[in-house]
């Protein structure tokens, strides 16, 4: 019993072992080469990690950390986190952390979209707006952002904006993807991208009303589209249709989720035969979820 005493207390007071400090050693190797990493490289690897992590996390590891996330390569890519104010978001949010470790007493969305844009010095390729954007920051996008080839656009776009949306797409020459998130105003704006954006190959619509009119539209103005995003719209099959046959070049259709056809529609499945990737997964005749029963057709109701 004294001898295993004695081994306990002599392993409680013994230094570390080879194996823990070759360990501790590895450990302490890996921070350096981190914190020493060429700075092109860093500056590659900063480009990729999202606005948030190079506004709160980055700029606070080191000195030459907070250095490289400077550099205008880094805001390529803005891709905006949630910032209105959401009465029922009950979580530590992004902009309350903004504001604490910036020790901001007043937010304004304008002026935080203008900094970041700022801070790309016109090297933005990607920019993906946030809800809450002014015409004022919509123009200055459009002025200072005329090297994007992704633009996504917010879903709460009022009339009085749509001449500042018209005006950034007239000046995003190179532009390859548009996302937009709300279909207000769609003939128009398919008007401008068809104008100036001849270089587009990709349009995502979010929750689409797609009748006539924007069917058309679609396959007038944009006839060379190869990549199309209509997941979750509202669209009769006729309407699809159009689409399918007027727009022969493309190559990713994604209309799943939908209302208006089926997914297992005949006409529709041999039209997009040609399409190397057509998805058309849940969507369905009818929203069934409108009904409190389920439907059947050969129910007779008469008297």
């Amino acid at each position: 019993m004294d001898g295993l005493l004695d081994n306990e207390l002599s392993f409680e007071h013994s230094q570390p072992s080879d194996a823990t400090n070759d360990i501790e050693e590895r450990i302490e190797e890996q921070q350096r080469n981190w914190k020493d990493m060429e700075t092109d490289c860093l500056i590659n690897v900063l480009g990729r990690v999202g606005m948030e992590s190079l506004l709160l996390y980055v700029p606070f590891v080191c000195k030459s950390w907070h250095r490289a996330s400077l550099n205008p390569m880094c805001w390529k890519t803005l891709i905006f986190p949630k910032i209105k104010d959401d009465r029922f978001d009950l979580d530590y949010t992004f902009r309350e952390r903004l504001m604490d470790t910036y020790q901001i007493k007043k937010f304004s969305v304008t002026a935080f979209i203008k900094s970041i844009v700022d801070r790309s010095h016109g090297n933005a390729t990607t920019l993906f707006l946030p809800e809450g954007c002014s015409e004022e920051a919509l123009k200055y996008v459009a002025d200072k952002c005329s090297a994007l080839k992704q633009l996504g656009l917010p879903a709460d776009i009022r009339f009085e904006q749509s001449l500042a949306i018209q005006e950034l797409i007239e000046k995003s020459k190179n532009l390859e993807y548009l996302l937009l998130r709300s279909f207000f105003n769609l003939k128009e704006v398919l008007a401008q991208v068809s104008l100036n954006c001849h270089n587009l190959l990709g349009l995502g619509i979010f929750n689409a009303l797609i009748k006539e009119d924007e069917a058309m539209a679609i396959v007038t103005l944009l006839p060379k589209i190869t990549h199309l995003f209509l997941r979750g719209a509202h669209m009769y099959q006729e309407n699809l249709v159009t689409i399918l046959q007027g727009c022969k070049q493309l190559v990713h259709l994604d209309v799943r989720d939908c209302i208006g056809f089926d997914e297992d529609d005949d006409e529709i499945l041999k039209l997009a035969s040609f399409i190397t990737k057509f998805k058309c997964e849940g969507s369905t005749l009818y929203d069934y979820d409108d009904y409190p029963w389920p439907v059947d057709n050969d129910t007779d109701y008469s008297d």
